[in-house]
């Protein structure tokens, strides 16, 4: 352990591995939280917690650095507090639909969506690896989507809720999964162009309250109390704020300081496992066959995405 400027040096890997131990419990506490409170108020309590524990420390040893940023820093810290708002609301919305298997799962394919955005934003080449593990993780999603629908028995597959495919919740819940998995790309990919100049302390708090504020608004927006909840949903929402938000995120975003996005990025591939383990000794909830199968063609494919841009 050494300091690196003012930020103490560990092991980025370190560092994430105990990033993915603490955001494994996010889904968890969401589910608990689900039958005391709105998604929204969730994810608001959640970033405005985060953001107020680190006011103080912020306010009192950062605020030279603040001063000084320019139009460009505030730019890129107003979309990387956006993206993670945004990329909340759409996720804990989907565990109301779907299950905590499939939206984990289909949530951390934002390695796929870095990769493609790699290019444009960091300058990074796509290989040809990358496109074949991109169709494989796509068509993993494709399995994990259809698992709600089909199942494997004696007789072959079946699809029978496919008729109601329309109106069916669980087909909303993976698409919001899937576009939070967008919105997380683009905070991963804005905090590797930030937090190469700016220090962890300062961009994680400027980024949870920017993403806090927005979160507020939409409560605002589909007027979401603010106050009136149980005892137990403000200690669930503080325990979301303190270890997956503080603990796990914080990691994610001292990595990105000295590793490239995709490679934490597949950081993120270590939460399904957790998460999924977790949920059956606390939740009963057991992932279906079909649910195992395109997860795994999911690792596998953005496994192969990473490969070839992990540095």
């Amino acid at each position: 352990m050494k300091r690196s400027g003012d930020e103490i040096s560990i092991s980025p890997y370190l560092v994430l591995g105990i990033g993915i131990l603490a955001v494994s419990t996010a889904s968890i506490f969401i589910r608990y939280a689900q039958q005391m409170a709105p998604s929204l108020a969730i994810g608001a309590f959640r970033l405005l917690i985060a953001a107020a524990i680190l006011a103080p420390f912020a306010l009192s040893r950062k605020m030279p650095e603040i001063k000084e940023f320019d139009r460009n820093k505030w730019l890129l810290s107003i979309l990387a507090g956006a993206f993670l708002a945004f990329h909340f609301a759409a996720w804990i919305t989907s565990l109301e639909y779907t299950s905590v298997a499939s939206s984990v799962v289909l949530v951390t394919t934002a390695p796929l969506w870095v990769a493609i955005f790699s290019p444009i934003v960091l300058k990074e080449k796509i290989s040809f690896l990358t496109v074949v593990g991109i169709i494989v993780a796509l068509i993993g999603s494709l399995i994990v989507t259809a698992g709600n629908f089909c199942q494997f028995s004696g007789e072959g597959l079946s699809c029978d809720g496919l008729v109601d495919l329309s109106d069916s919740r669980v087909i909303v819940g993976d698409l919001l999964a899937l576009l939070g998995a967008f919105l997380s790309a683009g905070y991963l990919l804005v905090g590797r162009k930030l937090r190469k100049t700016t220090r962890l302390l300062t961009y994680t708090f400027l980024v949870y309250a920017i993403a806090a504020v927005c979160m507020a608004g939409l409560m605002i927006l589909r007027q979401t109390p603010f106050i009136g909840y149980s005892w137990l949903a403000y200690l669930l929402f503080f325990a979301l704020a303190v270890i997956p938000q503080l603990l796990g995120h914080t990691s994610f975003n001292y990595a990105l300081r000295y590793k490239s996005s995709a490679l934490v990025s597949v950081a993120l591939l270590g939460e399904p496992v957790g998460t999924v383990i977790l949920a059956f000794f606390l939740l009963n909830e057991f992932p279906s066959s079909t649910e195992i199968t395109g997860g795994i063609i999911i690792l596998f494919g953005i496994y192969l995405v990473t490969r070839t841009n992990g540095e």
